[in-house]
């Protein structure tokens, strides 16, 4: 039976999307739940897969194409298939069918016939394969799943002698989106910086208390990083301004907290997110970052991951990163920088004492946020990380 491709919609109030590229040829076999195509969205360009088994046909749609959401951009065949005949879109951009979804038999082309397998594959490595002209068939992926990761390919590369690879270095969609939307926020959002060191004695100490439960309950172990999300979002329903968005027409409250982790994906970075964190409890946010991070290393992050985040939080902690200012994602109004945790000399009880202290850099948006609110709001989260049980209970 003739299967649609059509653009999908990955966003709410999504009326458009982009095609960046498609990941197979037309008249290519494809199976169900490989990867097809890469639609571009606000946040990242996705890996879109296949909705059924067959030949790539009828592809209506090239890349760099914007078109409307649910309009078919192409079908997957059987052998013996032909795509059925569609009226002209519609103005909300939905094709109906005129003719009936199993079309009369064809002659079967060369295309059609049943091809091997295709290993799974990220994006990079795909097209630095195809820069050098490896066949797939002769890379074993070392993912975890199996999938050809692109430090496969190098090696490949390096193994063969291939020459290297001119100095220029051409970004993938995902990256030059990234540098797009980074160019844009720092351009046109005036941020200004906050700073506060805060002793992280009582944050360790509560991730140790409260790890035996969680690994026990939940089967995960939790990091600083689902404590400081934890913590921050309980903040920030304190401080509904900093969880607000900026818009053209003015400022604009959001209801839930839905706090964002930066994570480090293939030619760029994601913030997976944590809906309603300020209610969720430390062992679901944990499970949750977990389960985003292994799909991020994946190159298998859902657009429901990366949509939503009303609040983002960056920690470089585990880079050694001593202090940084992070780059504020429109239309939220600010960033935390989270910095290691490292023993310093400081002043205790009037002596000199020795303490892990981490840095706390918070970037916020001057039309929204006023220098008097950041530093309120990073008090307040300072006093949160120094008492966690008041937030997270004992």
């Amino acid at each position: 039976m003739a299967i649609r491709v059509v653009m999908p919609a990955l966003e709410m109030a999504q009326e458009t999307g982009k095609l960046v590229s498609w990941l197979k040829q037309e008249g290519q076999t494809v199976a169900r739940g490989e990867p097809l195509l890469e639609i571009e969205t606000d946040k990242a360009v996705m890996e879109i897969e296949s909705p059924g088994d067959g030949v790539l046909a009828a592809v209506t749609v090239q890349p760099g194409a914007e078109v409307p959401v649910g309009q078919t951009i192409a079908w997957i065949l059987l052998p013996g298939e032909v795509p059925p005949v569609e009226e002209t879109p519609r103005e909300s951009g939905r094709r109906m069918t005129t003719g009936p979804e199993t079309p009369p038999p064809a002659v079967v082309s060369e295309a059609a016939k049943p091809a091997a397998a295709q290993p799974k594959i990220s994006p990079k490595a795909r097209r630095l394969a195809k820069e050098h002209g490896i066949e797939l068939s002769r890379v074993r992926g070392s993912g975890s799943g199996g999938e050809i990761l692109t430090t496969d390919i190098l090696a490949l590369v390096e193994a063969s002698g291939a020459p290297a690879q001119p100095e220029l270095e051409t970004l993938s969609s995902t990256a030059r989106l990234m540098a797009e939307r980074t160019t844009k926020s720092w351009t046109s959002v005036p941020h200004f910086f906050v700073v506060r060191e805060v002793d992280a004695g009582a944050l360790l100490a509560a991730r140790e208390r409260f790890l035996p439960e969680i690994e026990k309950a939940f089967r995960v172990r939790p990091t600083h990083t689902d404590l400081l999300v934890a913590l921050v979002a309980r903040v920030l329903a304190k401080h509904p301004r900093m969880n607000s968005a900026w818009t053209d027409q003015g400022i604009r409250p959001n209801r839930q907290v839905n706090i964002g982790i930066a994570m480090a994906v293939e030619d760029g970075v994601a913030a997976a997110v944590i809906p309603n964190a300020d209610t969720t409890a430390l062992g679901e946010i944990a499970v949750q970052r977990r389960d985003m991070a292994e799909r991020a290393r994946a190159g298998r992050l859902r657009s429901s991951d990366i949509t939503g985040a009303t609040f983002t939080i960056s920690n470089l902690g585990m880079y050694n990163v001593d202090a940084f200012n992070a780059i504020i994602s429109p239309p939220q109004v600010a960033i935390l920088a989270v910095a290691r945790i490292a023993d310093r000399v400081v002043p205790v009880d009037g002596k000199a004492g020795i303490r892990p202290m981490m840095t706390l850099t918070l970037s916020a948006d001057h039309r929204a946020v006023d220098g008097a609110r950041a530093a309120t709001f990073l008090q307040d989260l300072a006093e949160a990380i120094q008492s966690p049980e008041k937030y997270l209970g004992k």
